[in-house]
């Protein structure tokens, strides 16, 4: 009932089409991996194989060919929404959340931004700024300039705010993220705005 409601709200948009559905996650990582869509959107709790591991080989660090992923559930618990975060997921829905962010957020996964339930966020922020930091040095360490950009992105800056506050080009910031996930190892915006609040580069919340 809850992907039928899901496929209708998809559907209506002109610019989205649904390819697939599965009822559990084993048989998702298998139509994911054979369809390739734009966005998978994944609930936590499934048969077979639960929705952060089918998470973690769709779009963490190790996947191949990497598929965007939103997880779209019913529990808000801290031991799925970060595990989530860090598995590459591009967002972290409620299902009471509504078909508006719904859409919202599967548009900003394709634009690889992401998107986060807003009840969600502070509890998400308060558990990354509680946790006990990886100070680790990377194997290439970020530049000054990197990690101011770093702490703008985990304010909830977007590449056109950080370029008028810095006085750069949106391109420049473009370039500058794309080398901070690669230094950092991660797929997306959420995982530099996870790291830059664990090592303190975030001056206010909000991703």
């Amino acid at each position: 009932m809850v992907r039928r409601g899901m496929r209708r709200v998809l559907d209506s948009q002109p610019d989205m089409e649904v390819v697939g559905e599965a009822a559990d996650g084993l048989t998702a990582l298998e139509q994911a991996q054979r369809l390739r869509p734009d966005v998978a959107l994944l609930d936590v709790r499934m048969p077979r194989m639960d929705g952060l591991e089918v998470t973690r080989q769709l779009a963490g660090p190790d996947a191949v060919v990497p598929v965007r992923v939103v997880v779209v559930t019913t529990f808000d618990l801290d031991e799925y929404v970060y595990p989530a975060l860090r598995h590459g997921a591009s967002g972290f829905l409620l299902k009471r959340s509504g078909p508006a962010l719904l859409v919202e957020a599967v548009r900003a996964a394709v634009n690889g931004n992401s998107l986060i339930s807003p009840s969600i966020t502070v509890r998400l922020l308060r558990h990354v700024v509680d946790a006990k930091p990886d100070r680790r040095a990377l194997a290439e360490p970020l530049t000054e300039r990197e990690i101011e950009i770093a702490g703008k992105v985990a304010e909830g800056q977007t590449n056109a705010d950080i370029a008028t506050l810095l006085f750069i080009s949106a391109g420049t910031v473009k370039t500058h993220v794309a080398a901070i996930q690669r230094k950092l190892g991660v797929r997306n915006r959420v995982g530099i705005a996870v790291w830059a609040h664990e090592m303190g580069y975030a001056t206010r919340q909000g991703f």
